[in-house]
């Protein structure tokens, strides 16, 4: 398989086994959580760190591990190559949501009725979008995997959103009625959101560059 193609692969898979994971734990949590939300969520954003940690440091080699059209498309230049890894993330995406519907015994194809609106959780996507960039750009060599981890653990819990920081993540949960999902009707104010967040992102980590980088 070329080189190319491995990248793909990675980051469909990487995208689709973090959206697994992401759902999939919440439905589990929020089955044996007993209708507590705040152990819910800590379960949620335990499984979803250490599953991150693990993806990162397995596929990190193949593909760089970006499991996020917005860390791709600031990788690098817009070429053939970089839409293909974009529609092998949302892809994935797709295909997590659905493998945690059917480990779990839930109806395959379905879409979340879960609102996620207003002005705090879309500055709230702004700020963890822009996090993430920033730790993605500014980690040290071979501590990415920790940090963005640890960053994304954090981050559940102290945005209003519980950061999801990736337009792929929006598009899995958008297509999952669970206790991860986020509205159709909410989607598009979220991954503006993450646009800018994005953008800030990187110029805070271009502002703050050593003069060795």
């Amino acid at each position: 398989m070329s080189a190319g193609m491995q990248k793909v692969l990675a980051e469909f898979i990487g995208t689709a086994m973090l959206l697994c994971a992401v759902i999939g734990s919440g439905i589990m949590a929020e089955r044996l959580a007993d209708g507590n939300v705040a152990v819910a969520l800590l379960a949620n954003t335990l499984a979803t760190v250490f599953a991150l940690y693990v993806l990162i440091e397995t596929l990190g080699p193949v593909s760089g591990a970006h499991f996020n059209p917005l860390v791709t498309l600031l990788a690098g230049p817009r070429t053939l190559a970089t839409l293909q890894v974009i529609l092998a993330q949302l892809l994935g995406a797709v295909a997590g949501a659905w493998l945690a519907h059917a480990m779990f015994g839930l109806e395959i194809v379905q879409t979340s009725s879960k609102l996620r609106t207003g002005v705090g959780l879309w500055l709230a996507e702004t700020v963890a979008t822009a996090g993430l960039v920033f730790v993605i750009l500014r980690a040290p060599a071979g501590k990415a995997a920790a940090l963005v981890a640890c960053y994304i653990g954090a981050a559940y819990w102290f945005t209003a959103s519980t950061s999801f920081a990736n337009p792929a993540a929006v598009l899995g949960r958008m297509l999952s009625d669970s206790f991860a999902g986020i509205a159709p009707s909410s989607a598009p104010a979220f991954v503006a959101a993450q646009c800018l967040g994005a953008w800030l992102g990187l110029q805070l980590a271009h502002a703050l560059r050593s003069p060795a980088d």
